[in-house]
């Protein structure tokens, strides 16, 4: 639960395989208190082919690096349900903030995060700005 301080326990962050992500990751790290966990996750599509993509798999690597220095853990599923997979990792990780970019496309935008909101109730969901 959100803290007095206005810190939360256990935070996840979205994040696709874009380095502008990294801004997501320590807007997180800046809301969490020491002690909580911080969590990173990428789900890809099972039809999508990122790890023969050096430049995704490069922004990949630089966000694991970006995770790591702020004593977060990444975490890479593939799966073609994502806002489900999100929701079922919030739930198993006691999740209280989703922290998530906005998405350019706003019927996919919409759609989406009307999925998640409906799958993950109770935990809090902040989009960022890009």
């Amino acid at each position: 639960m959100k803290g007095t301080e206005g810190l939360y326990n256990n935070i996840l962050v979205c994040v696709t395989q874009q380095k502008t992500c990294s801004r997501l990751i320590k807007n997180a790290a800046s809301i969490k208190h020491d002690e909580s966990g911080l969590y990173v996750i990428h789900v890809a599509k099972e039809s999508w082919n990122f790890l023969n993509n050096s430049r995704e798999g490069e922004a990949l690597d630089y966000l694991f690096d970006i995770s790591k220095s702020v004593g977060a853990n990444l975490t890479v599923l593939r799966s073609d349900n994502i806002p489900e997979t999100i929701a079922q990792f919030a739930k198993d990780h006691d999740i209280e903030l989703i922290v998530m970019g906005e998405t350019l496309k706003s019927d996919r935008k919409n759609d989406f995060l009307k999925q998640l909101k409906k799958l993950a109730k109770g935990i809090e969901i902040k989009v960022i700005p890009a």
